[in-house]
C-alpha cells in the first residue's frame, strides 16, 4: 500500500507527502512547516484536504496519497495513489487553462473557473502511484 503514515511530511527534493485513504477515521495536522509556509492536512478514506497558510490547495474524493507535491505559479506536479476512481481539485490562477498529463500522457486541457478551481477524475489501482502534471497554456 502506498500512503504517508505522518500524514504529511518533507521529502529530500523540497516537496511534501500528505494523505492516507486507508484510514477509517478523520486525522489531521495543522500548522506543519515547510520553506516558510504553514500547511494543514485532514484526511481519512472518503476525503484528503491540503491547504497552505489557510488557502486551499488540493482536495481528492475519496482520499488519496500524494507524493512529492510540487506547486508554483506554472505548474503543479505530484504523484498519486489510491483505491478507487478519485475526483481531484486544485486551486490554480482563476479562468486560466492548463494541460493535464498522466505518466507524461496528456489527458486534454481544462479551464479554471472564476475562483481558480480545476477538476478532474482519475481510476487509481491499490498500490500504484500515477505520476501527475498540470501545466499552464
Amino acid at each position: 500500500m502506498a500512503f504517508v503514515e505522518e500524514l504529511i511530511r518533507k521529502e529530500s527534493d523540497d516537496t511534501i507527502s500528505f494523505g492516507n485513504y486507508t484510514l477509517k477515521n478523520k486525522s489531521k495536522i495543522s500548522d506543519f512547516e515547510h520553506q516558510g509556509d504553514l500547511y494543514k492536512v485532514k484526511t481519512y478514506d472518503k476525503i484528503t484536504k491540503l491547504e497552505k497558510n489557510g488557502l486551499f490547495v488540493y482536495e481528492s474524493v475519496p482520499g488519496t496519497a500524494v507524493f512529492n507535491f510540487f506547486a508554483r505559479n506554472s505548474d503543479v506536479s505530484f504523484e498519486v495513489a489510491g483505491n478507487d476512481t478519485v475526483q481531484i481539485t486544485l486551486e490554480l490562477e482563476a479562468e486560466s487553462e492548463y494541460e493535464i498529463y498522466r505518466d507524461d500522457m496528456q489527458l486534454g486541457r481544462m479551464k479554471t473557473n472564476l475562483g481558480g478551481k480545476l477538476v478532474f477524475s482519475l481510476d487509481l489501482e491499490e498500490g500504484k502511484k500515477v505520476k501527475i502534471k498540470v501545466v499552464k497554456v
